[in-house]
């Protein structure tokens, strides 16, 4: 399945949740904050499926990754025997290359972060690298790549950055961050429950 391109808004007014992790989604004036439809569907108590199916589709699109991307990067995690499998499953999903770019502030979204990638605008220890899943290590330094330090969009990301976080060291002046660590749980969206997304997957993946 492809990565959904389309609306944030909806997607978030679907699950009562902020997929871009600031609220603007349900700004007063803005977005109603019903779900979609032509009255505001009502929202009806889910099955347990129902339920694990709805936070793992929260989680995968506020990462913005496919089906495919999403399952495998569960798979790795699986592999990892230290720590809790939901927290590693995040940790991964963090490490990811664009989400780092949108933590540092680089973008007002992980959307525009990997875009940011895509074009090849993102070097990583001074090297470029165009590819969104790449997965950071601590200590990484991570950087916009000369010609794109004066972009309008970038500098105005950087200044509303609201999404920095204690994992990552932000150097405003230059367009240049490092991956300190790993974050930790309690770093991370408290409003995710990454045990329900593991029950579903634990049903697909042996």
């Amino acid at each position: 399945m492809s990565r959904y391109t389309g609306s944030t808004f909806k997607k978030s007014r679907r699950y009562g949740f902020s997929i871009l992790e600031n609220g603007k989604e349900f700004s007063k004036g803005k977005k109603r904050t019903t779900a979609p439809g032509q009255h505001g569907a009502k929202r009806t108590k889910l099955s347990g499926y129902g339920t694990q199916l709805q936070e793992k589709q929260k989680v995968k699109f506020m990462y913005g990754v496919s089906e495919r991307q999403f399952r495998n990067t569960f798979a790795r995690a699986k592999k990892i025997r230290e720590g809790i499998l939901g927290t590693n499953f995040l940790v991964l999903l963090e490490s990811r290359l664009d989400n780092v770019v949108f933590r540092l502030g680089f973008a007002m979204t992980r959307k525009g972060a990997r875009q940011l990638v895509n074009h090849g605008h993102v070097l990583v220890n001074g090297k470029k690298i165009d590819i969104p899943s790449y997965q950071v290590k601590p200590g990484d330094v991570i950087e916009i790549k000369e010609s794109m330090k004066k972009n309008d969009k970038i500098l105005e990301a950087l200044q509303n950055n609201e999404t920095t976080v204690e994992f990552v060291k932000v150097d405003k002046a230059n367009l240049k961050g490092e991956f300190v660590r790993l974050p930790e749980r309690q770093e991370l969206n408290q409003e995710i429950n990454e045990a329900l997304v593991v029950e579903w997957y634990n049903r697909l993946i042996k």
